[in-house]
């Protein structure tokens, strides 16, 4: 919960604001300032104060507990022109809190955390559990000098400025080590328990076991990612107990599924008792890996416990983004995150310049130019399987005519893959010229490097005879001139010469151009592989300069408009 806390009428309308758009994130806080942040402080996870910061720092410094126990506070100035992270940039989540309070108020949002301040990640938000000497190592990132990263095992981290090797370390593990002086210790969720227990089994006998057996394994419990059992076990307060100790969830399977599992050591106990042979190491092998520590039983006599601990893989990580047409402000946050939380860009030449202002330092960097779109695909899905936190870019939507296609057609289920939509060329030129699409439409390519020209004209003669507006995607080319034509001759068997028709150049783009003519007007001549051709159907009219194409064709003939909300 987001505790919001003014002192002004100024400050109580933007905090009213912000309450309205987040009802179910946020409660207000009356009365004194003193008291209001007293009591906010006790029981939000956030803080959003509509209060100088000076007021707001001696209201706080009184109730500061520790960097992993206090609430992350923003600031908001009477004025509404800035957002502070002022309090828990990392921990408390106060540096995205505060760009989001930013962008929903229109303030700037203010973020001090060296590491924000030039774009590298923090080692406490790379969403692992860390320990050791986080503010050295981090400091010496910020100041360039070499840290080494050390992997035990693939793991998708975000960029991190790293070298071979360095007087620091950055050391990924699930085994329990201590740090040296000069290391930190990322834990990766790399550890399955999987968990048998007689009914009643007692909390502290499942704990004490699972406990023991990573300590004498030498793994860390703060790498267990859940214990696994049978879905008859799934409200065994001694298992629910352990997992709830160990912060971590339960997970089960049927007793099915964990019978089709090849386990070193069957037992006609459990397959009695719930009806799979083997329970702990098959619940712990069943989403793969590697068994570290077969199954054993507890001390307690009769034992009513056991586990078996597996060591999963980490799993390679791909977002397919798309950068939409061009201009920045069309590129959408989501994609901008996931550019940012990318160790390996992969992309042509020219779109990665477009965004490599975005990048975070560390990223690594591999680009090609044109017509090599099989070959990054490829690339992109090999370092995924790596373990690398991978984003593949493409123009407009990855799934219009670019990268996610080729790449989706590459990968298998051994790697996760983040779809990120983009703004598509189509719309971007439909926007400009209006609102041409405002019926049913389809886009077509005019190329046939990868389409044989009978399919493509096959495609157009179906739209002109279903009338269909139609949005041509790289319609003329220097090698490649003969193909409008024969297009706009297809629809023109169909539609009437004065069909509205919009040419739009590198739309969104400082040399940008549109205009709007028609389907017997327009000069297949002055149109480029940048250009997007929109034809309209028979119903599309230009209105004030502008194609319009109504959304029922009943609309034109003068009967009542039947609304969505009537439908």
């Amino acid at each position: 919960m987001i505790g919001l806390i003014s002192a002004t009428a100024a400050g109580a309308a933007a905090r009213d604001r912000l309450a309205a758009a987040w009802p179910d994130r946020t409660r207000v806080y009356e009365g004194p300032a003193g008291e209001a942040v007293r009591t906010a402080f006790a029981e939000c996870e956030q803080l959003v104060c509509f209060l100088a910061t000076g007021a707001t720092v001696r209201l706080l410094a009184p109730l500061l507990a520790g960097k992993t126990a206090d609430p992350g506070v923003v600031c908001v100035d009477e004025g509404g022109r800035f957002a502070v992270s002022l309090l828990g940039g990392h921990g408390g989540g106060a540096n995205e809190l505060a760009r989001e309070v930013g962008g929903l108020l229109g303030a700037e949002p203010v973020v001090t955390t060296a590491t924000d301040a030039v774009g590298l990640a923090g080692l406490d938000t790379l969403g692992l559990p860390c320990e050791g000497a986080v503010a050295a190592v981090s400091r010496a990132l910020l100041d360039g000098e070499p840290v080494a990263l050390v992997q035990e095992s693939a793991w998708p981290l975000p960029p991190l400025p790293v070298a071979p090797r360095g007087s620091y370390t950055i050391r990924l593990t699930d085994r329990d080590v201590e740090p040296a002086e000069r290391e930190v210790l990322l834990r990766p969720p790399s550890l399955v328990v999987g968990v048998g227990a007689s009914r009643g089994a007692p909390v502290d006998e499942v704990l004490g076991l699972v406990e023991e057996t990573l300590r004498e394994a030498g793994l860390s419990p703060r790498s267990v990612a859940e214990l696994a059992t049978v879905d008859a076990k799934s409200e065994e307060p001694g298992i629910l107990g352990a997992a709830e100790r160990l912060g971590v969830p339960v997970v089960t399977y049927s007793a099915g599924e964990l019978a089709a599992v090849e386990v070193p050591n069957p037992s006609a106990a459990p397959l009695a008792a719930v009806g799979t042979p083997s329970v702990a190491e098959a619940a712990a092998l069943l989403g793969g890996g590697e068994l570290l520590v077969p199954k054993r039983k507890s001390g307690a006599s009769p034992a009513m416990a056991t586990c078996a601990v597996v060591r999963r893989p980490g799993r390679g990580r791909l977002a397919v983004i798309g950068l939409g047409p061009g201009a920045r402000d069309l590129l959408t946050p989501r994609a901008t995150a996931e550019l940012r939380r990318a160790s390996v860009l992969v992309g042509l030449d020219q779109y990665v310049d477009q965004i490599r202002d975005l990048l975070r330092p560390g990223t690594r960097v591999l680009e090609s130019g044109l017509g090599a779109e099989e070959e990054r695909a490829r690339t992109a899905v090999e370092q995924a399987r790596r373990g690398h936190a991978v984003a593949l870019i493409g123009s407009g939507d990855a799934g219009v005519y670019a990268m996610a296609s080729p790449a989706l057609a590459e990968a298998s289920d051994d790697i996760d893959v983040i779809g990120v939509p983009g703004v598509t060329a189509a719309l971007a030129a439909a926007a400009i010229l209006g609102a041409p699409l405002g019926h049913d439409h389809v886009s077509i390519s005019l190329s046939d490097l990868h389409t044989p020209w009978e399919v493509i004209e096959r495609r157009v003669r179906a739209a002109a005879e279903a009338d269909l507006v139609v949005t041509f995607y790289n319609p003329r080319s220097r090698g490649r001139d003969w193909q409008l034509p024969k297009a706009l001759g297809i629809l023109a068997e169909h539609r009437a010469p004065a069909t509205p028709v919009g040419v739009v150049r590198n739309a969104s783009r400082p040399d940008g151009s549109s205009r709007v003519t028609t389907l017997a007007g327009l000069d297949p001549a002055s149109v480029d592989m940048m250009t997007v051709v929109t034809v309209g159907n028979t119903a599309t009219r230009t209105v004030a300069g502008r194609m319009v194409t109504p959304r029922g064709y009943r609309w034109q003939s003068g009967q009542p408009r039947e609304t969505e909300e009537a439908r």
